[in-house]
């Protein structure tokens, strides 16, 4: 069954049957365990790796970093910090927006108790919880993503080590050392000097590293999906390879993300530093949905706004491609230049507070999408309506129903893009 690419989208449920579809050869166990562990020898390898210990000496884990937590080291065979390694099928929504919360990097400078604040629980609940279904607190969690994420970048970059660490959401390099001794028993001077022939990726320009999957991954549909949305100057799609433009607190960059090989995505930056890049490659990595499970895989989105915004304009347009004019016209009318770049993009897609203050007419927007839009960027604008993971599922959708023209299927549209 191909995957429609066409516009205007189905329901949300119907998106998924239809993406799920695309993925040949998928299958899935409920709670399916991910690593070994043996206890013989204190490391854990992920499926697959050639050792063949004694049964009654392997624990399995769900997580590597659950595995680390108990004590356990990386294999250097196998090396399963390079892996994929998703939530497990029962975690509750509460976990899910907490690990989301993570990979955007809350805990990078703040507490498990802001964590929770954001979440409106308490401290001492999330962590219970964390354990119950993934076997670790949130700062092992975080710890072990950080780590991994350096590891990976003294592997395929010829980063400086400082400036590995700084990339991977550390803030200080003792912090840095000492975390990287406690999950790989090595300095990070010492784990560049491991790495294999094979691992260094060179690119012309910008900055190239690999996001991982869990086979199997059908790229192709996912650049198709892309392309019929991508906004004109912000996004485009040419020879299966995906670009856009970002803003990094306010200065310019260009995502480019590949096919790589059988297990990973091949993401090459173009940012104007390298200060939290952790968190730049996981936006583009729940982008392109790798890091779900190949059963529940479904295409995410660089922007949150922008993506409601797509979703609006899609909703009330039949023509897919007079829907990506529109939102090229807006992109053009309020979207912040960038010049010398190339494959058409040209800017950087507009902000809520720039579009709530624009004037939409003259735009040739159907009236009903010029006013819904600007109710929209009004609300994100004010914080009325939160479209980062702080907020659940429900109050998400009850939010997004409350804007005069939006409709419950665009809300549910938004919110699967979202990643809920």
């Amino acid at each position: 069954m191909a995957f429609d690419t066409s516009l205007p989208l189905p329901a949300a449920t119907d998106v998924v049957r239809i993406w799920l579809a695309r993925v040949p050869g998928s299958t899935y166990t409920e709670g399916m365990t991910t690593y070994s562990a043996v206890v013989t020898t204190g490391i854990y390898c992920r499926p697959g790796c050639r050792a063949r210990p004694r049964a009654e000496n392997v624990r399995t884990f769900e997580l590597a970093a659950s595995a680390e937590a108990a004590g356990f080291r990386a294999c250097l065979r196998c090396r399963p910090y390079r892996t994929a390694g998703p939530l497990g099928a029962d975690a509750p929504e509460l976990v899910c927006r907490a690990v989301q919360l993570i990979i955007e990097g809350v805990l990078d400078t703040g507490t498990e108790t802001a964590l929770g604040a954001r979440l409106a629980v308490s401290p001492r609940h999330l962590r219970r919880i964390f354990n119950h279904h993934l076997g670790i607190t949130p700062g092992q969690l975080a710890m072990s993503r950080r780590a991994h994420f350096a590891r990976r970048l003294l592997d395929d970059t010829d980063l400086a080590v400082g400036d590995v660490a700084f990339a991977s959401g550390y803030t200080s390099l003792r912090q840095f050392n000492r975390q990287m001794r406690e999950v790989f028993r090595a300095a990070p001077s010492e784990l560049r000097t491991r790495r294999r022939r094979a691992d260094r990726l060179a690119a012309d320009g910008g900055l190239t590293m690999r996001l991982p999957f869990q086979p199997p991954f059908d790229w192709d549909a996912t650049a198709a999906f892309f392309a019929s949305r991508a906004v004109p100057g912000v996004e485009s799609v040419s020879g299966g390879v995906y670009r856009r433009t970002i803003s990094l607190d306010g200065a310019p960059g260009v995502l480019e993300i590949h096919p790589g090989g059988e297990d990973h995505l091949l993401l090459r930056a173009h940012l104007p530093y390298w200060e939290g890049l952790i968190h730049v490659a996981g936006r583009a990595a729940r982008m392109a949905g790798t890091g779900a499970r190949p059963d529940v895989r479904a295409p995410g989105a660089w922007g949150p706004f922008e993506a409601a915004v797509q979703a609006v304009v899609i909703q009330e347009c039949d023509d897919p491609g007079q829907a990506r004019a529109q939102l090229g016209w807006i992109a053009e009318r309020f979207g912040p230049p960038v010049p010398g770049l190339t494959h058409g993009l040209e800017r950087l897609f507009p902000s809520a507070a720039v579009l709530a203050a624009g004037d939409l007419a003259g735009l040739g927007l159907p009236p009903g999408t010029a006013r819904t839009l600007t109710l929209l960027a009004a609300g994100v604008a004010t914080g009325q309506i939160a479209l980062g993971h702080g907020a659940s599922h429900a109050d998400l959708i009850s939010s997004l129903t409350a804007v005069a023209g939006i409709q419950p299927a665009t809300a549910d549209q938004i919110a699967l893009r979202l990643g809920h």
